[in-house]
């Protein structure tokens, strides 16, 4: 039976639903890394990695899809990639948390927002595409705001270029995979690759007196084990989400996460942007803005190509 309009929109809206509740649950993530502390960042992502690893085995069996999950598990060129790509989720889990925790949430901000022209910036470098006029310009434009912000910072913001390119190359990895593995089954490979690492770290806080999970109440403790959930089911929305939209649609929505992230920074955290990093910000927001419209085009792009090619 062949899909109606009004299943299609039920669809569409489906994704949008659920790509904004991927991306509103990244934006919310630094008032939760808040509610962790006295635990530091090495302990939080390490428990972010055990507890998501729990979380994954525990859907796996209530969805029963362990199945497709030892398919991939046998291919191990494709365990290798997935966990290269969890190295680099890892990295990007770390500087994170460290950043909401150091008064650094702003330009934690500003590398998500960079992270759209990266991607494009990898394109490029390791996908040997070519860029279009108007992402030439937003390309210059990011790179003029990025020496503006060195400018504002006093120094390069090595930490919003940090989350920028490890998250980029992140999802390069993930592009790389395909089709290949379902989200959960990827997930779940992720984080066994990461957890003898996370569980040692763990020990190593538990025997040298450092660990805060068993030390502070029952509230810490649980708030902790939800980052398993926390974790993947952002991940999972994402999925779903890039499964029922076009790629530009979810370009969209990635932006509102950076926007939270950045209204919690100033509203809540209460960090300083002086004017020259409104002025940084400002650029890399233009560049974004270019970086939409030239996007926005591609549909009417596509089909001049389409007819181009018909009447040849």
């Amino acid at each position: 039976m062949a899909p109606t309009a009004t299943s299609g929109r039920s669809e569409n809206t489906t994704g949008i639903l659920f790509g904004a509740g991927a991306y509103v649950l990244w934006g919310l993530l630094p008032l939760y890394f808040i509610l962790l502390v006295p635990a530091g960042a090495v302990e939080i992502v390490a428990s972010r990695i055990v507890f998501s690893l729990v979380f994954c085995v525990a859907l796996l069996t209530v969805l029963r899809s362990w199945k497709a999950t030892a398919v991939a598990a046998r291919d191990l060129r494709l365990v290798g990639t997935l966990a290269g790509a969890a190295v680099l989720i890892a990295v990007n889990w770390l500087t994170y948390a460290w950043a909401v925790l150091n008064e650094h949430a702003v330009e934690a901000a500003l590398g998500y927002f960079i992270n759209p022209l990266v991607s494009v910036l990898l394109g490029v470098i390791v996908l040997k595409e070519k860029l279009r006029p108007l992402q030439w310009v937003a390309m210059a434009v990011g790179f003029i705001a990025v020496l503006v912000l060195a400018l504002a910072y006093g120094t390069v913001p090595w930490v919003a270029l940090g989350l920028a390119f490890s998250f980029g190359l992140y999802g390069l990895v993930k592009k790389g995979v395909g089709g290949k593995v379902d989200a959960v089954s990827s997930l779940t490979i992720e984080t066994a690759a990461l957890t003898p690492l996370a569980l040692g770290v763990l020990i190593w806080f538990s025997l040298s007196g450092n660990a805060t999970i068993l030390d502070n109440g029952p509230a810490h403790f649980w708030l902790l084990v939800a980052s398993g959930v926390i974790t993947a089911v952002p991940l999972i929305f994402f999925g779903a989400a890039t499964r029922r939209l076009p790629l530009s649609t979810v370009g969209m929505l990635q932006y509102l996460a950076p926007t939270l992230q950045f209204i919690i920074a100033l509203a809540v955290f209460k960090e300083s942007m002086p004017t020259e990093r409104w002025a940084g910000f400002g650029l890399i927001w233009l560049a974004l803005v270019i970086l939409t419209v030239d996007m926005m085009g591609g549909p009417r792009r596509n089909r001049i190509l389409r007819a181009a090619t018909t009447a040849a």
